[in-house]
């Protein structure tokens, strides 16, 4: 799949908008909208709540922190649990406690009862089923439209949720100062139904399942193994959290800027969200054809610079008009680079961890967020709110630098379709699945010419293997015949080594077969697979017990 999957002749909003061709795609993009809409009630409604409940500039950006800390803290499991178990059935487990969690908030508001920490304590749970829901949402887009679309599919649900914050804050902010965050609070809660609706009839596709699922701690332990060992995945979790970690002190501390800079009121707050917002769907407009014509890197490396610059000016101002036009800057470059790592993490993943390897960068981001709203929030509190804001804005720019040592990897051309199905093995009808470990020895034969660039290209297919399961991998050279090497690595069990051979990927085919044209000989390599074995245990009434191994001797 590369940036440009529509002909070049194809205009630049047509291919931005080819996903609405899909009516699911429609359907759970209208329902979306309409739940982003409630969304962007519930954080107008709950900051300024918190405004009035207390006057500490830490526990106003606390709000945005209770919201981004589950995210941070969750994602990982959900993400595990997403590639593992049904998306939509996990989507309407999250969605439906949303709906809960919402109706209690709305009634303890109706009736005064709320404190500055029960008000965190009701975010925080909000924000658990946005983390439960969020890998599982974003990891289905795949299955939603067509692989070749999913850039372009992703840039429009970031159009939804923004065209959502550029009208949203601005209504939120009147039914507070006409209805109070009690209606904000109600109109969230009821804005969950559609998308239960839609997600209950949607009859997602059922892939059968040639392999029993992973336990939640192996998922993990294999997307964390993939994305350390990916260059695309490691540079965006890098860059967001970086990202994330600075413009964290605008997002967080706006309510304070309404207020104390600009002295406004809710409106004043919700028309700063609504600008915000404007900046936002442009961004998520042009997206498609920005990303045609530039690489990944160089996107985020611009939205950096303008969202920094945008913060120093705001810290500066002191005029609401002026305010509200550079933080459509702002916006703009929150989602060019927002949008630019989801797509990047999405086309770097095989679908086998795209939910894992999503949960990692909402995890990197939103931990970021979190502790740049903490930290940003105590240092407005304990120094001033324009120190804090120039502080980040001047770090934000100066972050370029670390650009040109962490650049975002391009791999819009990569084919991360499945190499292979499950290999049939009629040689060994009788292994029992967990019977471990499994040691694999493949012996080459090569050239003394082709030495060196043999072992590069071993290495390069060990990152491969390592990658998808592979333990202690080597490469060992025969002493006394130097053209004999041995590639030797294990699994746990077979049923790992399954797993492992059903991840590889057609991007992996080049390097094999690298490898395998500089094998030199009339047969292949030689293939063996080892089982280890344990001494033979006696039973309680005097029989041997055999450890797991082949059921069939």
């Amino acid at each position: 799949m590369t940036p440009a999957d529509e002909p070049p002749s194809t205009p630049w909003l047509h291919g931005a908008l080819v996903p609405f061709r899909t009516p699911l795609f429609v359907e759970l993009w209208v329902a979306s909208l309409t739940s982003n809409f409630g969304t962007m009630f519930q954080t107008v409604g709950a900051a300024w709540l918190m405004t009035t409940l207390a006057r500490s500039a830490d526990l106003v950006a606390f709000v945005q922190a209770a919201t981004a800390l589950p995210i941070m803290v969750l994602s990982v499991p959900a993400g595990a649990i997403a590639d593992i178990w049904d998306r939509r059935a996990l989507m309407l487990i999250a969605q439906i406690g949303m709906l809960l969690a919402g109706a209690l908030l709305t009634l303890l508001a109706y009736r005064a009862a709320l404190t500055p920490w029960s008000l965190l304590g009701f975010t925080f749970l909000l924000g658990c089923g946005s983390a439960l829901y969020g890998p599982a949402w974003q990891s289905s887009v795949g299955e939603q439209v067509p692989v070749a679309q999913v850039p372009a599919a992703i840039a429009l649900n970031s159009l939804g949720y923004n065209i959502a914050r550029t009208v949203g804050p601005a209504i939120g902010g009147a039914i507070v100062a006409m209805g109070g965050v009690a209606v904000t609070f109600l109109c969230n809660t009821l804005s969950y139904c559609a998308l239960i609706v839609v997600l209950a009839r949607w009859r997602r596709p059922s892939v059968p399942a040639t392999l029993p699922p992973e336990s939640i701690g192996a998922a993990i332990g294999a997307g964390l193994r993939y994305a350390r060992l990916s260059p695309s995945i490691r540079m965006v979790l890098v860059r967001s959290s970086l990202f994330a970690f600075l413009s964290s002190a605008l997002w967080a501390t706006l309510p304070l800027v309404a207020r104390d800079l600009l002295a406004g009121g809710a409106l004043t707050y919700g028309f700063l969200l609504g600008a915000f917002g404007g900046g936002a769907v442009i961004a998520a407009l042009a997206i498609t054809s920005l990303r045609r014509r530039y690489s990944a890197d160089l996107i985020v490396t611009a939205a950096s610079a303008v969202f920094g610059v945008a913060t120093i000016v705001i810290a500066l101002s002191r005029w609401s008009a002026l305010s509200a036009l550079v933080i459509v800057a702002a916006g703009a470059a929150w989602v060019l680079s927002f949008s630019t790592f989801n797509v990047t993490t999405q086309i770097s993943s095989p679908r086998w961890v795209v939910g894992r390897t999503l949960a990692f960068y909402q995890t990197a981001a939103f931990g970021g967020m979190a502790g740049g709203s903490w930290l940003w929030g105590e240092y407005a509190e304990y120094g001033t709110l324009r120190a804090s804001l120039l502080t980040a804005g001047l770090l934000l720019v100066a972050s370029l630098a670390l650009a040109r040592r962490w650049p975002l990897h391009h791999a819009g051309a990569v084919d991360l379709g499945p190499l292979r199905s499950l290999p049939e093995d009629p040689g060994r009808p009788g292994i029992d699945p967990e019977a471990g470990p499994i040691v694999i020895s493949i012996e080459y034969r090569v050239a003394a010419e082709d030495v060196a660039d043999f072992v590069h290209a071993a290495y390069a297919l060990g990152r491969t293997r390592r990658r998808d399961g592979a333990r202690r991998w080597s490469l060992m050279q025969d002493l006394d015949e130097p053209g004999r090497f041995i590639e030797r690595y294990q699994a746990v069990t077979w049923l790992d080594h399954l797993r492992q051979w059903q991840r590889a990927t057609q991007a992996d085919q080049g390097v094999r077969e690298t490898v395998l044209r500089l094998h030199q000989g009339p047969e292949p390599p030689r293939v063996r697979h080892l089982l280890g074995r344990a001494p033979e245990e006696p039973g309680p009434a005097g029989e041997t017990r055999t450890p797991p191994g082949l059921t069939g001797r």
